[in-house]
């Protein structure tokens, strides 16, 4: 397969993947913190609660966005056909645009979009990337 078609393919895999863990885990969190007096899957209603959350309710977000991009860059590092450093990167780099947008339009507190931001985005992805290549280095 030509290396540049199993690269997009590669970051579209990983896109894919890391989105179903994000929305599998944000969905568990709401399972197990439930949010008192709305409904979060619309987002005016999240915004209107979002106010009344407790460090409780950011966990299972942050832990959605740090595992799906882990997730999303490893296996976009392992599929990839060359540059898979880099391959993870762009998937950290395209869920940190997800992550500002989000932050943007919801009114989250400070110490949540600064974790978030800095910690679920490129970090994870370097660590996904690095897992991958190591991992493919022992097939």
């Amino acid at each position: 397969m030509n290396p540049v078609i199993r690269n997009i393919i590669a970051v579209l895999t990983g896109m894919l993947i890391g989105s179903v863990i994000n929305i599998g885990i944000v969905e568990v969190g709401n399972v197990l913190v439930p949010v008192e007096g709305g409904d979060v899957s619309t987002m005016e209603d999240l915004k209107r609660v979002m106010p009344t959350f407790t460090y409780k309710n950011f966990i299972f977000p942050f832990l959605a966005h740090a595992l799906g991009t882990l997730s999303g860059a490893f296996i976009a590092a392992l599929i990839a056909a060359t540059h898979k450093k880099n391959m993870a990167f762009s998937i950290g780099g395209l869920f940190l645009l997800g992550g500002i947008s989000v932050n943007l339009m919801l009114p989250g507190p400070i110490w949540f979009e600064a974790l978030d931001l800095l910690l679920a985005y490129i970090p994870m992805a370097f660590i996904g990337g690095k897992i991958a290549i190591n991992y493919s280095k022992k097939l």
